[in-house]
């Protein structure tokens, strides 16, 4: 939920004043007695003895933000407020401001035009209120535990108003457009007999008749398996209707009397108007809220005519650095070489449907979901980024000293305008989403692919991810089970799986220690050891930091991130999401208060330590003892594997601690594992010495290619 202003994104405050205004949105214009929100807010047993006072705190808290926000400049007349009212609330507001109401509304004159036989009007109308969407209804209030049936039945309508939207895209004869999106649909709704009904459909148009009745033999397995229930007439006549080809499935008209026809027959303009009628949950009785500008020309507008449309996509910022020294002197080869580049960044993109919408020098801009497959943009950003950076990475990965080739990729995901202006002409891309990906771009190590929060959520299931100190470091698609006995053998990663399962087994503690000259897989085996560990049942409890280059300023910073991930703190959360989480962490650890008393506000300090805060009001060496007794607090309740790369960047009181924590933690499932560049070993050339839970691990130079090699390489990619 957001309230925006011409100044940006209002901050609402907390999660009882964000619900409270939501509630409050839901039944916009309407008085919401107090009793109801307490309810809402708490459950009907759960409200604390201060819970009226708690609300209206937050009434308070709200009145004066939107007071004094930017929407009352575009509200002169003050029709936007929160107003008390017995028995209870009233949030008054124009329904034109606000996203749900303007999805009803343009979803009822959709609806109008579907009963009319106007297909095309339909879909561009309903595509635009489906455009509203970004995600499921409330989704930060729903991840913090609401649960409103009035949300329920909003994200009931929306599933609802997607299988009108395919209705009308198969009676426009689009079943190419809508296929990838109703598969999606089937997948998540497996018992939706009308959406079934369109895959079905759509599949046949497309000449994938055995599909489509193998989408008719789950459904109905589905069906009696669970429910003891056949399917409905009407998807059981458009099988029969499948198996003998009838006519009526073509382009040329709906099947006759059976529900998942076109949008245009009798049946469904029946159904349709029956369904007009009833005023959906959060909009305001007898409002109409006007659809801003026309509906997007058809693909045979004039070749003058501006085209503007709105799409969720993933995008992929890439920059490749080309060392000069490749080539002799002179432009032209060297131009031959970055054209290699950029074609092997083309190919891969577009071999996961994306499309690279522009290129400055060597850096590329690629948008996933403009085109092809309507679902999992994010998961197929990720794919072509680490595809890029395998291949390019491979070909550059030896030689010289100096890299001569290195690739950065970041991966994010948003809404964009696309506008084009003809059918041949280039398009243009704007959106906010494009500069997040270039700040993110610009935080990015050589080598490395790092994603946004968004993208981490959106793909976890199943793509790897490792928390570093710019962002979620991508560490590659999670391999099923099985699959791992076909990869390439890796002897070191082999060492690392006998010791984590040695320290699983026998509870004794382990320190591994990676060494490596740079350029050596170092950062690379640690992400594969994390991804092979996660990705078995029952898997220890995985954490991950990274100490930067610089330390005067952040130098507990690896031991902060693997705080925040213990406690499942994300890089975005704020001030009081972290408190919550670490208290509550903090609480289930050390059950004496005096304890909680001592220990809260060195790890509170400790998550600030990308300031010189913690340097000048905490003592590192006192935060670093208690950063170990919350590692051996956490331990006694499972394994735990922590992983800290580049420790060659720690300063010595950090590794006085590491190896201290190994000795100290007792027989317990602790297994660390860290890299670290052999300057480590310079610094410090008793690490480990005498210790019996201690080993060292060394990786050398892999035989790479040269740069003739290299150079052959990216010609032939360019001739291509």
């Amino acid at each position: 939920m957001e309230v925006d202003s011409h100044d940006g994104p209002l901050n609402l405050g907390g999660t009882k004043q964000r619900a409270t205004l939501a509630f409050l949105l839901l039944q916009a214009n309407r008085v919401v007695p107090t009793s109801q929100l307490l309810n809402a807010l708490w459950g009907v047993d759960d409200a604390p003895t201060t819970s009226r006072k708690i609300l209206q705190n937050a009434v308070y808290g709200l009145r004066g933000i939107l007071s004094s926000g930017s929407p009352r400049q575009r509200n002169p007349t003050g029709t936007t407020a929160l107003l008390t009212q017995p028995p209870g609330y009233m949030m008054r507001v124009e329904p034109e401001q606000v996203d749900l109401h303007r999805f009803h509304t343009w979803v009822e004159e959709g609806r109008e035009k579907m009963a009319q036989g106007a297909s095309e009007s339909a879909a561009s109308l309903l595509h635009d209120a489906l455009a509203l969407w970004r995600g499921p209804a409330l989704a930060d209030l729903v991840e913090a535990g609401i649960e409103w049936p009035e949300l329920v039945a909003v994200q009931r309508a929306r599933l609802d108003v997607m299988e009108d939207y395919f209705d009308t895209q198969l009676a426009c004869g689009r079943h190419h457009v809508v296929l990838a999106e109703l598969e999606a649909m089937v997948k998540a709704q497996p018992l939706k007999e009308r959406s079934c009904g369109q895959l079905m459909l759509a599949l046949y148009r497309c000449g994938r008749q055995a599909d489509a009745l193998n989408v008719y033999s789950r459904i109905r397995t589905a069906l009696v398996e669970d429910l003891g229930l056949e399917p409905g007439h009407g998807l059981q006549r458009l099988q029969q209707a499948i198996l003998a080809q009838e006519p009526e499935l073509s382009l040329a008209g709906p099947v006759s009397g059976h529900p998942f026809g076109a949008a245009g027959d009798s049946a469904t303009r029946e159904r349709l108007s029956t369904t007009s009628s009833t005023r959906p949950i959060g909009q305001p009785a007898g409002v109409r809220v006007p659809r801003p500008g026309p509906a997007a020309p058809p693909d045979d507008a004039g070749p003058e005519q501006l085209r503007v449309s709105r799409h969720q996509v993933a995008v992929v910022s890439i920059r490749t650095w080309l060392a000069p020294t490749l080539v002799g002197p002179g432009d032209e080869e060297l131009d031959d070489l970055l054209n290699g580049t950029a074609a092997v960044v083309r190919e891969q993109v577009e071999r996961f449907d994306g499309t690279v919408t522009a290129s400055i020098g060597s850096t590329y801009l690629a948008l996933f979901g403009l085109h092809g497959p309507q679902d999992n943009h994010a998961g197929r950003a990720v794919l072509a980024a680490l595809a890029i950076r395998d291949i390019l990475d491979v070909a550059g990965r030896s030689g010289p000293e100096a890299a001569q080739l290195t690739v950065q990729s970041a991966v994010t995901m948003g809404g964009v305008l696309l506008s084009r202006r003809g059918r041949e002409a280039a398009p243009t891309v704007v959106g906010a989403v494009l500069d997040e990906s270039q700040a993110l771009l610009s935080t990015v190590p050589a080598g490395e692919v790092l994603a946004s929060d968004a993208v981490r959520q959106a793909t976890g299931d199943t793509v790897s991810y490792r928390l570093s100190s710019t962002g979620w470091q991508v560490i590659g698609a999670r391999v099923k089970r099985g699959d791992a006995d076909d990869a390439e053998p890796c002897y070191e990663l082999d060492v690392l799986r006998g010791l984590m399962k040695r320290t699983q087994h026998r509870a004794v503690p382990h320190l591994v220690t990676v060494l490596g000259e740079p350029g050596t897989g170092k950062s690379r085996l640690l992400g594969d050891f994390e991804h092979w560990v996660t990705g078995h049942p029952g898997a220890p409890v995985v954490l991950s930091g990274r100490t930067p280059a610089v330390t005067h300023d952040n130098a507990l910073a690896a031991q902060a991130q693997i705080l925040a991930a213990y406690c499942g703190i994300r890089p975005n959360d704020d001030e009081d999401a972290v408190d919550t989480a670490l208290s509550y962490q903090v609480r289930s650890l050390f059950p004496d208060p005096a304890d909680r008393e001592r220990i809260l506000p060195a790890l509170t300090s400790l998550l600030s330590t990308g300031s010189k805060a913690l340097l000048r009001v905490v003592c590192p060496e006192s935060v670093l003892d208690i950063w170990c007794e919350f590692v051996r607090a956490a331990v006694q309740g499972g394994p735990v594997v922590l992983c800290i790369d580049d420790l060659h960047h720690a300063t010595d009181s950090v590794l006085d601690s590491i190896e201290a924590l190994v000795e100290s933690v007792g027989p317990r499932p602790l297994f660390m594992v860290a890299s670290a560049d052999p300057e480590l070993m310079v610094r410090r050339p008793g690490w480990t010495g005498g210790n019996s839970h201690a080993t060292t691990v060394t990786l050398d130079r892999p035989e790479g290619v040269s740069s003739e090699q290299l150079v052959k390489f990216l010609r032939s990619a360019a001739n291509n």
